[in-house]
């Protein structure tokens, strides 16, 4: 009987040893490394993904369920220790049992999951996952006012928010970020000098497309400083096109990633978006491709309505907002196999260009044509049904 007890007292104390070394890996453990690796199918890394969302809850539960089982091997080896022994030697038995549970428990545990972030939490996930669970019951049985804002971490909401940006830049499309092709400012290339200046003063922009006989026929891009350049050397060329520079062309199935690196190493600021036809589909920035990674970015110069702002049964979204964010913002799993916008979904439900009020459901939304611009739904009213 003794012995049974004893062999089950020495069990829980290994159980909380690997704990206590798999819980110590778990916290050195970055979470967007972990991410990563649940997205190269790392076992175990998605469950340590999960666990470390909530990080604050991971050291106080698992410290918990450690002590739990601490405490129930140590009550029957001292109840086992006492029974056999008394006196001096009892308390040297007492010493040494405490000696061995800090060095073999806490301190060696310790620095083996300190020193193996990641592989030690990633093979005892389960485990973890479990203690966690246990621990955390435990802890929730104390009233703690302040544990909901201490479990907010915007730093790590950020962080987690701006890796998904990251790891989702690796496969957009060009096409998913263009500026399309009815919203592009251009010049015809016979314009007046004048009349560039102009138009770079209206719109703001520092780079303008400059056209031949149609907008499928770029001749090349006319850039503001050179317009600068025409003024201050007294210049006198003969139109916008004899001043511009070579267009640099894309198709739009490119990927955002080797575009930027391709926009870096030519160090083009702008790219000519064509589609299979070899028409003009769009055009793409620099700071188009940034965005997609840090989110929008708005200067002093900007002057756009939001893509979102919530009404009071839903919300008005732009016509260029991308199906994939509203899915994420109603909680929805949107059809994109033939549209990438709001806008293209609404033509695609609709079949026609539809006039303003026009509604159509589905996936439990409700899509009303809010503002329709010529061929073009520019806004889009949103509901849940």
């Amino acid at each position: 009987m003794i012995i049974a007890i004893g062999i089950v007292a020495v069990a829980l104390l290994i159980v909380a040893a690997v704990l206590r070394a798999g819980g110590a890996s778990l916290v050195r453990t970055p979470w967007p490394d972990a991410f990563q690796d649940a997205a190269d199918g790392v076992r175990g890394a998605s469950t340590v993904t999960a666990l470390l969302d909530d990080r604050m809850r991971v050291q106080p539960a698992l410290g918990t369920t450690v002590t739990f089982l601490i405490v129930a091997a140590v009550i029957p080896l001292t109840w086992i220790l006492t029974d056999v022994l008394s006196g001096v030697p009892l308390g040297a038995a007492l010493a040494t049992l405490a000696v061995l549970l800090v060095v073999f428990v806490d301190v060696i545990p310790r620095w083996i999951g300190r020193n193996r972030p990641g592989s030690v939490a990633y093979r005892l996930s389960s485990l973890l996952k479990i203690a966690i669970a246990f621990g955390g019951f435990a802890g929730d049985l104390i009233p703690d006012p302040d544990e909901e804002e201490a479990r907010e971490s915007d730093a790590d909401s950020d962080e987690r928010e701006l890796i998904m940006s990251i790891l989702e830049f690796g496969t957009t499309l060009v096409r998913e970020v263009m500026v399309p092709r009815p919203d592009m400012i251009t010049i015809p290339g016979a314009a007046a000098i004048d009349d560039a200046v102009d138009l770079v003063l209206e719109s703001g922009r520092s780079r303008i497309p400059v056209t031949g006989e149609s907008i499928d026929d770029i001749v090349g891009i006319l850039f503001a400083r050179d317009l600068l350049e025409v003024f201050d050397k007294d210049l006198d060329p003969e139109s916008s096109e004899g001043i511009a520079r070579d267009a640099y062309f894309v198709p739009e199935t490119k990927q955002v990633s080797k575009l930027l690196k391709e926009m870096q190493e030519k160090q083009q600021h702008l790219a000519i978006v064509i589609d299979e036809f070899g028409g003009t589909a769009g055009m793409v920035t620099i700071e188009d491709l940034i965005e997609e990674i840090v989110g929008e970015i708005v200067d002093e110069f900007d002057d756009e309505e939001p893509m979102v702002v919530e009404i009071d049964d839903g919300w008005l979204v732009d016509g260029k907002l991308d199906v994939d964010d509203l899915g994420e913002l109603a909680g929805i799993d949107l059809p994109d196999e033939e549209w990438d916008t709001v806008g293209g979904l609404v033509f695609g439900l609709a079949g026609r260009v539809p006039d303003e009020g026009d509604t159509f459901d589905t996936d439990g939304l409700r899509f009303t044509a809010y503002k329709v611009e010529g061929r073009r739904i520019s806004r889009v009213k949103v509901a849940k049904l």
